[in-house]
């Protein structure tokens, strides 16, 4: 008899997280005695007529009881575990009054401005919660995230962005440090109204909804300041023929950046695949996807299996693009680039949404420290320039708008899908070889540092072989250790530069008559003779090890 299944952890996010979803435009915090830490599990709407009552870890919209009518329910929150409470204030004399009440239940209290509706807070709220990984709070933002999706999408093409259903609903939105970019349209449509119905009838007439619902190129709509509106950018989502929704990008304080269509067709189509898991069409094709494309990466999975799940060709040419931007291994030895906690969702997002804008049959996954794209059914006639200038752009993009210093390689086109991972071993040789190196570039294929890939393998040989290494080189650096010397570093130098002792002076910042006496002195202790090319070569190497190496 088989074991029973074990039900995955349910879903659950951070208040702070929701916090930062719903934006201020919607809720502000009155009191949070536990923190903005606390895990929200799940939604709950308690009426005036029910008896005040909620579960672990629920976010209570306590509706229709304002003032001195929510301390009940207040309590009961308290009593019963939950996590946060949403009221509705009657006045600023009230915020007090309530809020030492959630202190002493031990509950966060939440207010919702006045003009907003419950059920769009509600929906929100969902939303949110829909999109949270399994497990626990804190752990960052799942990939593609409709909310972070449409944060990234803002940064791209810095807009302000909202991503709405085939029903014109809000289902997530970029956060504004500046209310005075919103304009009237988008205040509206967040607080759950209509928008301005004499701009409705604009958008109508000029078939713009038809234009949507038509097409997936993206729209762009002129401002109306007469109607308090903005310019606007739009592009539908879209799973076949069937629109599944609208992104919206609104004009702000400064203008749409000169690629916003291009980032605008890319976060449409990563958007598409959550709308149709929000509709719980493809929630287990989606894991399954990750799972067998982590496998074909891997090797341990044939091609057949993801080509058949998602309709791609085998026999189509593929390549592997590989990127870092932190926490790689550069021959045995950490290398960590500091970054936010949120960066692997920001990063994965940002390619993401780049790429689905170049190659439609694109998908993404993470395998830290790594990001992998897989281009499956590529044109024959592609070309490593094309690809590269694909990675150009998306490592532009993440040192442009989130600082990082990205690298990124292009792995070999394949004939098919089975040979999927040859590219990307490739990739990863490349990215080894880049996070090593002095490369010039940030993204690369192998033919632009063939020479640096090879010495960084013959490097991770010697790395992890000591018996291969010459022990007299190995006793310098012991040395330089032990004394603080400078001799390996010198003596690297000078071979580095053929032996011409002022320009390796030069970059010592030492005098020659002192670079000449560190070469004798090196010599002495080791026994080195420097005339011999095969020492020379093998000092080269060597010398290129870390110490703890």
């Amino acid at each position: 008899m088989e074991p029973a299944a074990v039900p995955p952890p349910p879903a659950n996010i951070g208040l702070r997280q929701l916090l930062m979803a719903l934006g201020d435009s919607l809720v502000e915090v009155q009191t949070a005695p536990a923190g903005l830490d606390v895990e929200i599990r799940g939604v709950s709407l308690l009426d005036p007529e029910d008896p005040p009552t909620a579960q672990p870890g629920e976010l209570v919209l306590v509706i229709g009881a304002r003032g001195r009518a929510a301390h009940p329910a207040l309590r009961a929150a308290g009593r019963d575990g939950a996590a946060a409470v949403v009221v509705k204030l009657d006045g600023p004399g009230q915020a007090e009054a309530l809020s030492e009440t959630a202190a002493e239940a031990g509950v966060a209290l939440l207010s919702l401005r006045s003009e907003a509706r419950w059920e769009q807070v509600n929906a929100l709220a969902r939303a949110a919660l829909d999109d949270a990984p399994p497990g626990h709070a804190g752990e960052g933002a799942e990939e593609g995230d409709l909310f972070s999706l449409a944060q990234t999408t803002a940064i791209l093409t810095s807009g302000i962005v909202s991503i709405e259903d085939a029903a014109n609903r809000v289902l997530a939105y970029s956060r504004s440090t500046d209310s005075d970019e919103i304009d009237d349209l988008r205040r509206r449509s967040i607080l759950g109204w209509q928008g301005p119905e004499a701009y409705l009838a604009k958008l109508r007439e000029w078939g713009v909804f038809q234009h949507l619902h038509s097409s997936d190129e993206v729209i762009s709509i002129d401002s109306h300041p007469e109607l308090g509106i903005r310019r606007r950018l739009a592009v539908a989502i879209r799973s076949g023929d069937r629109q599944l929704g609208t992104i919206w990008v609104q004009e702000g304080s400064t203008p749409l950046s000169e690629r916003s269509d291009q980032a605008l067709l890319g976060a449409a189509r990563v958007a598409a695949l959550h709308l149709v898991r929000r509709r719980r069409e493809l929630s287990e094709d989606l894991t399954l996807t990750r799972t067998l494309l982590a496998g074909l990466l891997e090797g341990s999975t044939g091609p057949q299996p993801l080509a058949t799940h998602l309709g791609f060709d085998a026999t189509r040419p593929a390549a592997v693009l590989g990127f870092s931007y932190g926490n790689t291994e550069v021959y045995g030895t950490p290398e960590t680039v500091a970054a936010p906690e949120l960066t692997h969702t920001e990063v994965t997002n940002l390619v993401s949404v780049h790429i689905a804008a170049r190659h439609r049959s694109a998908l993404v996954t993470q395998v830290d420290p790594r990001i992998y794209v897989l281009l499956p059914q590529l044109p024959r006639s592609i070309d490593i320039d094309t690809m590269r200038g694909w990675g150009q752009e998306i490592t532009d993009a993440v040192r442009r708008h989130l600082g990082l210093p990205l690298r990124g390689s292009v792995g070999c086109v394949v004939p098919g899908l089975g040979d999927v991972p040859e590219s990307r071993r490739e990739a990863d040789r490349i990215l080894d070889a880049m996070a090593g190196a002095d490369v010039s570039t940030a993204v690369a294929a192998l033919p632009d540092i063939q020479a640096e890939v090879l010495v960084s393998e013959v490097l991770t040989l010697l790395s992890a072989h000591p018996e291969i290494r010459d022990p007299r080189l190995t006793a310098l650096v012991e040395h330089d250790s032990r004394h603080q010397g400078r001799l390996a570093e010198s003596l690297l130098t000078y071979l580095n530069c053929f032996g011409d002792v002022r320009a390796a002076a030069a970059q010592l910042h030492v005098h020659p008559n002192t670079l000449r006496y560190r070469m004798r002195r090196a010599e002495e202790l080791t026994g080195l003779d420097l005339s011999r090319p095969d020492q020379r070569l093998l000092a080269m190497l060597q010398l290129r090890l870390p110490p703890s190496g």
